[in-house]
């Protein structure tokens, strides 16, 4: 059955940011390892490659997120996105406006934004983003941040901003429960999947540490 990628973005629990230079193993190994232990969605962040490859892996990761079930987004590139056939585009605080965005992507893409305060959280929902990335919850060499904001973060944003948000940023085994109790929709991770030697078990046990209760 063909699901809405908006509905499968209501059910996003385990999101995974694949990056090559935090990847132990090659990066379409890792992808393939990821998406066999079970994470919802992929996104293709990249910031140095070439255009042409950058479309080159993008349209490969479709393929492969579209036999395993998973959503695939984007970072940063609307262009690509749509060239892809991704599902939709992430963007950052200093990337294009959603708004923007949205005109390259049309209506049926999702837009995702990072927020790191409410208030950019609610302006998220003002430009029409459909998920928000909420963060970072703990310092994070992949995205450049010597501190968290801490869960409290999530917990302020997801009682004021009413869109699915997935918790990022330094995210691991240990809090991963805390921040979906905190409201988040889902947790998004980069070091902690890629980085491992076993992604595939290190997805695993990333679910199973988001279905426990309490």
């Amino acid at each position: 059955m063909n699901i809405p990628i908006r509905l499968k973005l209501q059910s996003i629990r385990l999101y995974a940011l694949l990056t090559e230079e935090r990847c132990v193993n090659p990066w379409r190994r890792t992808a393939e390892a990821l998406l066999a232990g079970g994470v919802d969605a992929l996104q293709l962040r990249e910031k140095h490659l070439t255009d042409s490859e950058l479309l080159r892996r993008a349209r490969l990761l479709r393929q492969m997120t579209t036999e395993a079930d998973a959503l695939f987004i984007v970072n940063d590139r609307p262009d690509i996105a749509v060239l892809s056939g991704a599902d939709g585009v992430h963007l950052g605080q200093d990337d294009l406006p959603a708004r923007a965005a949205r005109r390259i992507v049309g209506p049926d893409l999702v837009v995702g934004l990072s927020t790191h305060t409410v208030q950019q959280a609610e302006d998220a929902v003002e430009a029409g983003a459909d998920y928000i990335g909420v963060g970072p919850v703990a310092a994070t060499e992949t995205r450049g941040y010597a501190e968290g904001k801490g869960i409290e973060l999530v917990r302020r944003v997801c009682s004021r901003a009413r869109l699915p948000a997935v918790a990022i940023g330094g995210i691991t085994e240990q809090n991963a429960r805390a921040a979906l109790n905190a409201g988040a929709s889902g947790v998004a991770l980069c070091s902690a999947l890629c980085g491992a030697q076993y992604p595939e078990l290190a997805a695993r046990r990333l679910r199973a540490a988001i279905s426990r209760s309490g």
